[in-house]
């Protein structure tokens, strides 16, 4: 087996071919724009599966460096920190308190279903654990954590089952989230509530480019090259900052013995700034563009790094538990987390976030709302929830539900 390792700016620098490939795409291909298929998650593909033949074929296996595409996510959250006004996340509450909800029930199925299939096919129900809301909503970096914890108990190649999953996972959560976000919005929504936009768009940009805080901001405006350049500046300068000092709240965060995600710290330092500094020193249009700049280059660099050849080795009953796993986030977003939500555009939406989270990440879940956004009309109460949601509440009560199973398991 030949290795070919590209450090963390080729690995960048592939992401964002991925990238433009993926918008090429997306311009070409009508179904692409049809099922609201973010454009990094198009180009992505296409270069997994250009790793997949090197590797199966030709036997080299390209690494990538990912310490970019962690800085990018880490800027996409701060953005997304600045978005947390609280004067419109009081309107959110009750949303706020049903997505609660759904979550704790989604993690609970994503754990009891995979058990379910185990004994029904007499394997080993760990692998269930690896395949339920570990990988599901957990996503790698969970995966990852509990990896010890299952080869303990006796799960041999627990990491590797936990991270084939998660890819799967990831690649489903992106694919599902916009077209059955769509389907609900062609079949369940009337012209009224939809309010589609006028004015032509490039879908190219769906899910990279999308002013989710402001639906004024694509306005079209006049102002010389030094003046935007200046406005922009502004914006990256006031997300990096909070970036470094939110680094420095995420290890003081370390310290209570709590896991939250790196870029935790940074999003609640930046929600503090927000509501404190008045909006007028803020350029908020703009450093939600940077942001989501950064969320185009790290969904477009995870894309790329997926190991795909992890899926070959998958054994019939985790393919089983897989395929379930996304059929009973499609049947309970379709039939329970949407009329639940209101039966509205907003509910349209976050389901196409319930998707993104609820079988890969939060910037997938984000990604597959800017696609929708982006292609019908912005609205802000899903994108001020999802973020707190996958932040603030999904680690946690998923590590407790997960801890709650595990033990269950081990006193049977």
């Amino acid at each position: 087996m030949v290795s070919i390792e590209l450090d963390m700016i080729q690995s960048a620098g592939l992401g964002a071919l991925a990238l433009l490939v993926g918008m090429a795409l997306t311009r070409k291909v009508a179904f692409l724009q049809k099922f609201c298929v973010p454009s990094p998650v198009s180009g992505g593909i296409i270069f997994s599966l250009i790793t997949l033949i090197l590797y199966s074929c030709f036997h080299v296996e390209v690494s990538f460096d990912g310490k970019l595409k962690d800085v990018f996510m880490l800027a996409f959250f701060t953005s997304v920190g600045f978005q947390s006004n609280l004067k419109v996340l009081k309107q959110g509450g009750k949303l706020l308190v049903i997505m609660l909800t759904l979550l704790v029930v989604i993690i609970a199925m994503q754990n009891l279903m995979p058990m379910a299939i185990t004994r029904f096919l007499g394997v080993d129900p760990l692998i269930g654990m690896a395949a339920g809301s570990i990988s599901m909503t957990g996503g790698h970096g969970t995966s990852g954590g509990f990896e010890s914890v299952l080869e303990g108990m006796g799960l041999h190649g627990a990491g590797t089952i936990g991270m084939a999953a998660a890819t799967f996972g990831l690649i489903a959560g992106s694919m599902l989230g916009g077209p059955l976000a769509e389907r609900i919005i062609r079949t369940k929504l009337t012209h009224e509530q939809v309010q589609p936009q006028d004015e032509d768009i490039d879908p190219a940009m769906a899910g990279i480019e999308s002013d989710e805080a402001s639906p004024t901001g694509r306005t079209k405006r006049v102002s010389t090259n030094e003046q935007e350049f200046q406005q922009y500046a502004k914006a990256f300068y006031s997300i990096l900052l909070v970036m470094g000092a939110g680094i420095s709240m995420s290890w003081l965060l370390a310290k209570t013995g709590v896991t939250f995600p790196t870029y935790f710290g940074a999003l609640i330092l930046a929600a503090i700034v927000r509501n404190v500094i008045p909006d007028k020193l803020l350029d908020m249009e703009r450093i939600i563009s940077v942001g989501n700049i950064c969320l185009s280059l790290f969904l477009g660099m995870a894309m790329i790094s997926l190991k795909l050849w992890e899926l070959q080795s998958l054994a019939l009953p985790l393919i089983v538990i897989l395929v379930s796993q996304v059929l009973m986030i499609a049947l309970f977003v379709y039939f329970v987390a949407f009329p639940l939500l209101g039966r509205d555009y907003d509910a349209a939406v976050l389901c196409a976030g319930i998707c993104g989270f609820g079988l890969g990440a939060t910037p997938n879940a984000m990604a597959n709302m800017s696609a929708v956004c982006y292609k019908y009309r912005y609205t802000v109460k899903p994108f001020l929830i999802v973020p707190i949601i996958g932040a603030m509440f999904a680690d946690l009560i998923n590590t407790g539900m997960i801890t709650l199973f595990l033990n269950i398991l081990q006193g049977t």
